[in-house]
């Protein structure tokens, strides 16, 4: 038993499931770091680019991003790590006011140091993670480059509130990522 878990039943509360588990197959062993050199290079550059929103570097962040953007499929997993970080931080599911309160503190706390934030953009990232996005349905949806420099403001938002560090979550996220891509 985890630390986490062990106090969670000492105190009486139900533990919340660690980071890593997988439907109930139990937690994930291995991190993003045996992955391929594509699936490496999206971690590496997601979690630069977490680390500089967090810190509120705009330079940092600017650079974490340009490679982000470069590395293929990052939109996916970032957005698997998006959906990972609201199912764990809204275990009781979100209704509209909580995405109303998700998107306005990502926005709010973006704005002070990247005036280029953009609300439309974080809320793509938002309906998107809970399946409910339909690019057909947008006049202008955001493209790779948009969904590169958005998403880690969301990933760093929900992290600070799930209290956990961001490669639990991009070690889930690769790894429902293989299942389903073995599935189908």
């Amino acid at each position: 038993m985890t630390e986490h878990t062990t106090g969670s039943l000492q105190s009486g509360r139900c533990p919340r499931p660690a980071v890593g588990a997988l439907c109930h197959a139990g937690p994930v062993t291995v991190t993003w770091r045996h992955l391929p050199a594509p699936a490496r290079e999206i971690a590496v550059a997601a979690g630069e680019a977490v680390a500089a929103a967090q810190q509120r570097d705009p330079t940092a962040y600017g650079a974490a991003v340009e490679r982000l953007t470069g590395a293929d499929r990052s939109g996916l997993v970032l957005g698997a790590a998006v959906r990972l970080l609201l199912e764990e931080t809204h275990p009781d599911g979100l209704d509209g006011d909580d995405v109303r309160q998700v998107l306005e503190v990502c926005v709010r706390s973006a704005a002070g140091w990247l005036p280029e934030v953009d609300p439309h953009v974080v809320l793509v990232l938002l309906a998107g993670a809970l399946g409910v996005y339909d690019p057909g349905d947008d006049d202008n949806p955001p493209g790779p480059a948009a969904i590169a420099r958005h998403a880690p403001l969301l990933v760093a938002d929900l992290l600070t509130t799930a209290g956990r560090p961001l490669d639990g979550y991009l070690a889930t996220a690769f790894a429902e990522i293989e299942r389903t891509e073995r599935q189908d």
